[in-house]
């Protein structure tokens, strides 16, 4: 049975349907699409998932790349599942241990509530449908709980069933739900009567249930904004509200575990205070789970409650889909690399903390996976990249090549010029591509050089902004909009590679530092960064050296090879290149947009009320005796949050008596 349908808005060109052709024949096993910038990957990775069908895992290096993929896979499949799995938070401060200080820092999150939701929509997703499609970025590695938990704890409701309100109500806390009357988030529910409410995270709509009695009455889809009845339903499967539940037995056991590792652990810890320090937090944690059924960090804790043996694997998203499925990794050049370093960082960290006794060994267990344990779901995987790594090209079975265009565009000219003058040359090109109505990018080594160079081409009259790490990822879109819409002329960047640009505009690609060899002007580098020029028939490529090095003359040789391949395709087949066309879009899709409110409703702030003198003084010993009471609980977040309160209203209580 055909499951993906795929939503063609042009038939294949270019290099495409050979590609496709040669990449579907070779599944399953491991394939390498080298395709060049403005090829057209993105669209051959979809007539491949069509072709194929199968549950299809993409692997991008970071969220913005994600959510641009999210948004074309969107469009290629728009009566499938495509979901979004990328690290729900907006702020992540992992706990660490520094010795040489003596400082420890707990761990600070700030998690956003519409990629929690969409993050459990992807996992409920690929155990209920088959068509579904999930876009993720390498952070998915990361322990995740127990996929057969997740499954086993969903439960049926059919229309007729015998269920009291109370036996409902506590199945759907067991799985998480959380009761909750006023504010209706995702993951909660609302009570009315014999009328239940839940907000499922992998639905748009609300299910309502409607008991007559200790009988299921009714089940109904509603529109969350207007109550509207959607649709009447004869049964619903309930998906647990988030990924780490487990069952009673499950939890006792882990109690159990964590007691005897406990047990066997103290006596080789040598310092009594580190002894004592371990003693009293496990024991703590150990009442939290034993009373509410968690506590802070209890993902420290994962391998006891997966019953997981110490070094085993912990389970993640991957292990959520079936064993046979099609794994394609977007940009592989970077997002390899990524996947091969999470480990030994995590690794380090935790180091600290277990031989200072803040966590148990077990900690060790809850991280990411290793590259060789992630090799494993490489059975049928794709390497997507304009420049793949050597691990791609030697473990590949095929190296599919896409050089050829849909469009007909050669990849751009390259031109060396030495650096004497080369400022001036710079602003001589930049007008002269300005007044074509194109735009310029420039590439730098440093984040202090693309702020002095963008305030030079400013003073020189030329609108221009600069981009780089500092810049956020809203704020980076944005500037790239305006670049499209000619409100910058200029756009000075250190690493614009990464950036997976989408610029037609843009005439003109300078190079600063060519013959500086380093990671930022390696051979690849340079590829990629020529790449980002490749979507206008009348680009160029400016490298500013005073020599040709190795990487250079190795990025100019591939990027003639490939032009040479092109001219004659085009010559052969009559085609006249021709620059991209594009609506600038609005810059942020809807998903986006949803991800961005929850952020900002989590930072807004209750207007405060001014207090008197009396009020301020009640409230800060109220605050003192909290505070303590949180540090003796080694409730250490909670303390650190409300020495902050009692030190901004103690700031307030001193201006007051200065004042008087």
């Amino acid at each position: 049975m055909k499951n993906f349908k795929l939503h063609v808005p042009f038939p294949p060109a270019g290099s495409q349907p050979e590609a496709i052709k040669q990449l579907v024949k070779d599944r399953p096993g491991r394939s390498t699409l080298l395709g060049v910038t403005g090829s057209g990957k993105t669209y051959t990775m979809a007539n491949v998932i069509a072709q194929v069908n199968k549950p299809t895992l993409i692997l991008s290096p970071n969220k913005t790349l994600a959510a641009q993929l999210y948004e074309e896979f969107s469009l290629f499949f728009p009566e499938n599942k495509i979901s979004y799995f990328v690290s729900y938070y907006d702020h992540y401060q992992p706990e660490s241990y520094l010795p040489a200080q003596d400082i420890y820092i707990p761990k600070e999150t700030k998690i956003n509530a519409e990629i929690e939701r969409l993050r459990v929509e992807a996992t409920a997703s690929l155990v209920n449908r088959s068509d579904t499609i999930v876009i993720a970025s390498v952070s998915c590695i990361y322990s995740l709980g127990s996929p057969t938990d997740y499954r086993d704890l969903a439960f049926q409701l059919n229309v007729g069933q015998q269920i009291t309100r109370t036996q409902l109500l506590q199945q759907l806390i067991f799985i998480q739900y959380q009761r909750n009357d006023v504010e209706k988030a995702s993951g909660t529910i609302q009570v009315f009567g014999n009328t239940v409410e839940v907000n499922l995270p992998y639905q748009k709509e609300k299910l309502r249930i409607e008991l007559f009695g200790d009988k299921l009455d009714s089940l109904e889809w509603v529109d969350k904004h207007n109550n509207k009845v959607l649709r009447q339903l004869d049964n619903a499967l309930i998906f647990p509200a988030k990924h780490f539940v487990t069952t009673q037995e499950k939890k006792d056991a882990a109690i159990k575990s964590i007691t005897t590792e406990l047990d066997w652990w103290l006596p080789q810890i040598k310092n009594p205070v580190y002894k004592d320090r371990l003693q009293r937090r496990v024991n703590h944690d150990l009442e939290m789970i034993q009373q509410v059924g968690y506590c802070s960090g209890i993902e420290n804790y994962s391998s006891h409650f997966e019953g997981r043996k110490t070094g085993q694997a912990p389970s993640c998203l991957f292990d959520f889909f079936p064993d046979d499925f099609l794994l394609m990794v977007d940009e592989s050049h970077i997002a390899l690399p990524q996947l091969r370093g999470m480990y030994a960082g995590d690794r380090s960290r935790k180091k600290s903390l277990i031989d200072f006794g803040f966590r148990l060994p077990s900690a060790y267990d809850n991280r990411p996976l290793q590259f060789e344990e992630i090799e494993k779901y490489f059975k049928d995987a794709v390497f997507v990249s304009a420049t793949p790594g050597d691990y791609e090209l030697s473990q590949s079975s095929s190296v599919v090549q896409q050089v050829i265009r849909p469009t007909g565009l050669l990849d751009p000219e390259v031109e060396i010029h030495p650096r004497k003058n080369q400022l001036n040359h710079l602003i001589e090109r930049i007008r002269e591509v300005k007044s074509n109505n194109y735009r310029t990018l420039v590439t730098v080594m440093t984040k202090k050089s693309a702020e002095d160079l963008a305030e030079y081409i400013e003073d020189q009259g030329i609108k221009v902004c600069y981009l780089h790490c500092d810049i956020k990822t809203p704020q980076r879109t944005e500037l790239l909009q305006k670049l499209r819409l000619g409100v910058f002329d200029c756009l000075v960047g250190v690493n614009l590679l990464r950036e997976g640009l989408d610029l037609p505009e843009v005439a003109l690609m300078a190079i600063m530092d060519a013959d500086i060899e380093s990671f930022l002007r390696d051979k690849r580098s340079l590829i990629q960064i020529i790449g980002r020029a490749a979507r206008n028939a009348s680009s160029k490529v400016i490298m500013f050296a005073d020599k040709v090095t190795k990487s250079m003359k190795g990025a100019i040789d591939e990027t003639n090879r490939r032009r040479k391949m092109q001219q004659e395709f085009n010559e052969k087949h009559g085609i006249v290149p021709k620059t991209v066309t594009r609506e600038v879009k609005e810059s942020i899709s809807s998903m986006q947009k949803a991800i961005a409110s929850a952020s900002k409703s989590k930072k807004k702030k209750k207007d405060k009320k001014v207090l008197n003198q009396q009020e301020l003084l009640t409230q800060i010993v109220s605050l003192e005796t909290k505070m303590q009471k949180a540090a003796q609980d080694l409730e250490f977040e909670t303390a650190i949050a409300l020495r902050a309160e009692w030190q901004e209203l103690t700031n307030q209580f001193e201006k007051l008596i200065n004042k008087k």
